[in-house]
């Protein structure tokens, strides 16, 4: 068993440096950010962000990709009802002004660190692993996914066509396109 020592961390310096990140990354790059004008934006301090996070990259993408209902894995029992889902969500959370800018920076850091890479991918691990392990369970058991196919590849199917996209297409991306790469993401992993 782990005690805490000292006084606990205060979630609304947490919330405020959230949300500073996503502002100053939404007004510049992910290159401009530094955590001195966080520090600054959120009113609170360097050290204070440090005690948090490892560093720039680790705060970028909390703030820029947080967990919540949007990360959850659909389930409405329709294979491509719910990998569009999936991927609407997706584009939905990297189309955001704060994630186009972080993304460059961060896909270079992961690029340079593959530790950064996996602590990152740490923080989804419990969707990927058993969220999305789960409902490939599902599906294979209804018969709509074959057995082989895995919980990373799924996730990798929606997240890369979906970056992608936006990298090629920027705001063309639409409902024809989610449309399309549902049913494509779908027929590769179709029993």
């Amino acid at each position: 068993m782990t005690t805490d020592i000292g006084r606990p961390r205060n979630r609304a310096i947490a919330d405020a440096v959230l949300r500073a990140t996503v502002e100053l990354l939404a007004e510049s790059s992910y290159a401009e950010l530094s955590l001195d004008a966080v520090a600054a934006r959120a009113g609170t301090s360097k050290p204070a962000i440090y005690r948090r996070w490892r560093g720039k990259a680790h705060l970028v993408h909390e703030a820029v990709f947080p967990l919540g209902a949007d990360t959850a894995i659909p389930g409405s029992g329709s294979l491509e009802a719910d990998v569009r889902e999936m991927t609407r969500r997706t584009l939905a959370v990297l189309s955001t002004p704060a994630a186009l800018a972080a993304l460059p920076g961060l896909v270079g850091e992961m690029a340079s660190d593959p530790t950064l890479h996996t602590a990152l991918l740490e923080r989804f691990g419990d969707i990927l692993v058993r969220g999305l392990t789960e409902f490939l369970e599902s599906a294979v058991r209804r018969g709509d996914v074959r057995p082989d196919v895995t919980a990373s590849e799924l996730a990798e199917a929606v997240a890369g066509m979906t970056l992608l996209a936006l990298l090629t297409r920027g705001t063309a991306v639409d409902e024809v396109w989610l449309d399309r790469t549902a049913r494509l993401i779908t027929k590769g992993i179709s029993a």
